[in-house]
């Protein structure tokens, strides 16, 4: 596993807006992952409980969307050819991503075994429960599947391939109750026989708690879907150099997707859960839709002053999403005894101690820390801006 550091310039003609929007998306993802108090959050930053839409249902497929683009754009030099080399750094990259995944899994798991009654070995050696899934081995799992996909298969078949995914998906719902949140639920099923209840994310609805990961490996494929998307639309994208035309078609996808979505949803409810094939429709159309706004606003208007605190996020993603999630369970994980003689952690003295005396409310000290946090990381992502170091693995 290894990754690496350069300090040269990105390439001159870079859209900005697509960096904007990438970071606009990591940061909203350590936003809405690092509240004070997961009892006390203000609703449009919770997920849907089951079905729906919330703003913070949008900045994971928001990242998928742009990492779909992002692939075409980097595979571009290859003439996306098949050749061993090509396909062996997109598998480097498809491991390294996922072991990563599966590292903030485990150091999580290491900091709550040494912080509990477990013995040091025990706590190193937790892989007995470990999550397989999740953000990471997703975004892993996508981009080398749409990647292989777009080396091998003619770029003019891709719609058939999505459409095809996305019916075959819808089947598998609608045959296997896949909108039913119980034991029933085909995705349930499939996950906990191939996995097993241990390594899956336990969710709850309605008061019913079940082993139903949101990453699961049957809506992996309206994922890899989801990706496909995006590539398409980076297709559109740099086929041309102008800015207005491209901000006319992804505005005319952006609009097709989003009412196909909204008008499915009557039957195939959206759902973030089951990444539900109306989800992707919708989420890749409003994707698109702000893709095509920020290039207005940033690349034809040159209205950029607002948008450089994005830009350290857009930079460098992964490093800064891996970076919040790593910072983020050793600031609430690790104990010490405090000052008052009790067991606390960094995060309570912050939010108990400081920022509720000071906001009087737990859900405004909530977000506040949110906040903070977010500035925190954004900090250490500036530095690395300002000294043009891109972290690419």
């Amino acid at each position: 596993m290894t990754t690496t550091a350069t300090t040269q310039r990105p390439a001159k003609k870079r859209l900005l807006a697509l960096d904007i929007l990438r970071g606009i998306t990591i940061a909203g993802m350590i936003l809405v992952n690092n509240p004070g108090s997961w009892g006390h959050i203000y609703a449009p930053l919770e997920h849907a409980e089951w079905c729906g839409l919330t703003p913070t249902d949008l900045v994971f497929p928001f990242f998928m969307f742009i990492m779909g683009i992002s692939t075409y754009i980097s595979l571009r030099k290859y003439d996306f050819s098949f050749s061993w080399p090509t396909l062996w750094k997109i598998l480097r990259r498809t491991v390294v991503i996922f072991l990563i995944g599966m590292f903030i899994a485990w150091f999580g798991l290491f900091l709550r075994g040494i912080f509990s009654e477990a013995t040091l070995w025990e706590s190193i050696f937790s892989f007995d429960h470990i999550r397989i899934l999740g953000v990471m081995p997703r975004l892993a799992i996508c981009y080398g599947v749409s990647s292989i996909i777009a080396i091998t298969l003619k770029h003019r078949y891709l719609p058939w391939l999505i459409g095809a995914m996305l019916v075959v998906y819808t089947v598998i719902l609608l045959t296997g109750s896949g909108y039913e949140f119980s034991e029933n639920n085909v995705l349930y099923i499939v996950d906990n026989a191939v996995l097993g209840p241990s390594h899956l994310y336990s969710d709850t609805v309605g008061g019913v708690t079940l082993h139903l990961d949101p990453e699961g490996l049957l809506s992996t494929l309206p994922s890899i879907a989801h990706c496909l998307i995006g590539f398409w639309c980076g297709m559109m994208l740099m086929d041309t150099t102008d800015n207005r035309e491209r901000i006319t078609r992804l505005f005319i996808v952006g609009t097709i997707l989003t009412f196909s979505g909204f008008l499915l949803d009557y039957g195939l409810p959206i759902s973030k859960k089951i990444w539900s094939p109306t989800f992707v429709l919708t989420t890749c159309g409003l994707a698109s839709s702000l893709l095509g706004l920020l290039i207005w606003i940033i690349d034809i208007k040159g209205k950029k002053t607002w948008c450089r605190f994005f830009e350290a996020f857009g930079i460098n993603p992964l490093f800064m999403y891996v970076l919040g999630a790593l910072l983020s369970q050793i600031i609430g994980l690790i104990k010490f005894t405090g000052s008052d003689g009790n067991i606390t952690t960094i995060k309570s003295i912050v939010y108990r101690d400081w920022l509720l005396p000071m906001c009087g409310d737990d859900t405004l000290a909530s977000l506040v820390f949110a906040l903070l946090f977010v500035g925190f990381n954004w900090i250490i992502g500036y530095i690395l801006y300002k000294k043009k170091i891109y972290i690419k693995i």
